[in-house]
């Protein structure tokens, strides 16, 4: 005994892992009564709700930030909270996911402020533009997002018409469109989107500038240069076809063409051919 007492190893088992067996055994043992388990399981269960439930971890009010009154209601309803509540029961992250499922919302931020403040931040998309499509009428903002749909064009004067399949993929481009277009911005209706490939830009007086399916705002630019010195958009022009810029291609209304085929010669008194 004198000999194992003297080898370090059996000195450190009586002197530690002696005494760490007892507590391990006797804490095996008062557990291992289901009662007792209960009760220790339940008791935790009370200090842990206590501490959560504290003046200083209850949420009390929820403020929706950077929204506009419809959104901000609409956002109370998904969220449904009934407060007061312990922030501890507040999954943030899934709340927030159940805010960006909003078109209208770009982008959103919830935390918990002192006071018991519930703060949801919200960024929201503002429309640019309206999308005329099969379906109806809808708002999107500058990168053609969905904002939300709307039942007249009369809601929204000041925005733009943009229509035609695939106009909502490059609404950037549109956008330009309508920018260099300013010259004329009181006689734009809208453009329209063309086999998803190229625009049309409609103009009141039923005339359409056709525009190439590559450099439309330079073409464009150039266009309204040419028109303004040659009063080409005062004409009885229906169609200014640009989409060869090498070969454009004019088309005018019944009454203009009815007008030259009647031009007489002034000497011999004939129809010019």
């Amino acid at each position: 005994m004198n000999r194992l007492w003297l080898t370090p190893a059996f000195h450190r088992v009586l002197r530690l892992g002696l005494p760490v067996l007892i507590v391990v055994a006797s804490i095996a043992w008062y557990v291992s009564d289901a009662e007792r388990l209960a009760q220790i399981s339940e008791k935790v269960e009370e200090t842990r709700r206590a501490i959560e439930q504290r003046p200083e971890f209850m949420v009390n009010v929820m403020s929706v930030q950077g929204a506009s009154p419809e959104l901000s209601d609409a956002v109370r309803d998904v969220l449904a909270l009934r407060l007061p509540m312990s922030s501890f029961d507040m999954d943030l992250e899934a709340m927030r996911q159940k805010v960006l499922d909003f078109n209208a919302v770009a982008d959103a931020h919830l935390r918990v402020r002192p006071g018991g403040v519930l703060a949801v931040e919200i960024a929201e998309r503002v429309p640019a533009v309206l999308w005329r499509h099969q379906h109806g009428l809808s708002l999107l903002d500058a990168e053609g997002e969905m904002v939300a749909g709307t039942s007249g064009r009369g809601d929204w004067p000041d925005l733009p018409l943009v229509a035609g399949k695939g106009a909502e993929d490059v609404i950037p481009e549109a956008l330009a469109l309508i920018e260099t277009a300013a010259p004329i911005k009181e006689r734009l209706r809208g453009l329209v989107r063309m086999g998803e490939r190229r625009w049309d830009v409609v103009l009141d007086r039923n005339q359409r500038i056709m525009l190439p399916e590559k450099d439309a705002v330079s073409t464009l630019e150039a266009l309204l240069a040419l028109a303004e010195q040659q009063q080409m958009l005062e004409r009885d022009v229906t169609v200014i076809d640009f989409r060869s810029p090498r070969r454009p291609t004019l088309r005018l209304n019944r009454n203009a063409v009815i007008e030259l085929r009647n031009i007489r010669d002034p000497e011999s008194g004939d129809t010019l051919p």
